[in-house]
């Protein structure tokens, strides 16, 4: 890991004058994903910006949104009371995640912002377009279990690691970010990218912008919540299929739906011509059966992953079903 400068902020203009003053800084908060990729030497900033101090750890009730600061930690929103009573499906996701050693680290805002866990992006050996573009892909061909099914790209077929992000985008989040002029809002849908041609930038945040908060609507999906990950052991491991379900039942009939999936595209994946189908109609397995067949819309396996072309869907039957029961 090469040299690098180390500066200690508290407030977010700051932090964003800091950074303005030199291209190659980076923000460090629980820095459990950025600290592994300077290791390894995938990322080489000469200057880390400590925003451990800057105050954005709130988690609050504003009107009819819940706020949730950019360092809020993901264990402090997954155990606050009013994530557990209004948003069960973003604590459900977020204890699915990494460790809880980590999870108390871990930041909602470094979360959003961390990379792809794909072999190949991380082995400075091989040719990633994601690290190097121009130089290939070398999942493409190549050993790609894990990788995607949606949104791919012959420049990159790696998928986006966050349990918490699939749940955000499920719940309609808005992400606001600020730069020295002011701030501005991304739908949560809208802040992550697909690969495309250009597959090294993972988002749309600008280069003079940071996180500062997210703002989630209320609703009335945390009674028929669940988060339903499939993966090769029971802990600290990425996704193979996650799917987050939020349902509003009334009288046996769906009057509302959210439906995301992790681990099948480089972005989280919206489910939305499944709920657009499910919407006013019974909650069973029949139609939750057709609404799965919907989801897979577009699908394409690579060779070893094309076992989750028959997961994912089982998996969304599963977490509606399951949904569904919860009293």
């Amino acid at each position: 890991m090469i040299n690098f400068q180390y500066l200690r902020t508290t407030s977010a203009k700051s932090a964003l004058a800091l950074l303005l003053k030199d291209k190659n800084s980076k923000f460090i908060a629980g820095g459990t994903n950025l600290i592994d990729l300077m290791k390894r030497g995938v990322t080489s900033p000469e200057k880390l910006i400590d925003i451990n101090h800057v105050p954005l750890k709130q988690i609050e009730l504003v009107g009819n949104k819940i706020i949730i600061g950019a360092l809020a930690s993901n264990t402090a929103v997954a155990e606050n009371s009013l994530i557990k009573e209004k948003l069960p499906l973003l604590a459900m996701a977020l204890n699915a995640g990494a460790s809880a050693q980590l999870r108390n680290v871990a930041t909602v805002g470094g979360n959003m912002m961390q990379r792809t866990r794909c072999g190949y992006f991380y082995d400075t050996e091989m040719p990633c377009n994601k690290r190097v573009p121009g130089s290939g892909c070398a999942a493409v061909g190549g050993f790609n279990r894990m990788h995607a099914i949606f949104g791919t790209s012959d420049k990159c077929i790696a998928v986006h690691p966050s349990d918490m992000c699939v749940a955000l985008v499920a719940l309609d989040a808005v992400v606001v970010v600020a730069n020295q002029k002011g701030e501005r809002k991304i739908l949560f849908k809208d802040f992550h990218r697909l690969a495309g041609d250009t597959p090294q930038l993972d988002n749309n945040l600008k280069t003079d912008e940071m996180i500062i908060r997210l703002e989630i609507p209320a609703n009335n999906l945390g009674k028929n919540s669940n988060y339903l990950k499939v993966r090769d052991r029971a802990s600290y491991a990425f996704a193979l299929i996650s799917v987050a379900v939020g349902m509003e039942i009334s009288n046996g009939k769906i009057s509302d739906v959210r439906l995301a999936m992790g681990g099948v595209a480089h972005k989280p994946w919206r489910l939305t011509e499944a709920e657009d189908f499910l919407k006013g109609k019974d909650a069973s397995i029949e139609n939750f059966e057709q609404a799965s067949k919907l989801a897979m819309k577009g699908a394409k396996g690579f060779g070893e992953n094309d076992f989750k072309l028959q997961m994912a869907p089982n998996t969304i039957i599963e977490a509606l079903t399951v949904a569904k029961s919860k009293a």
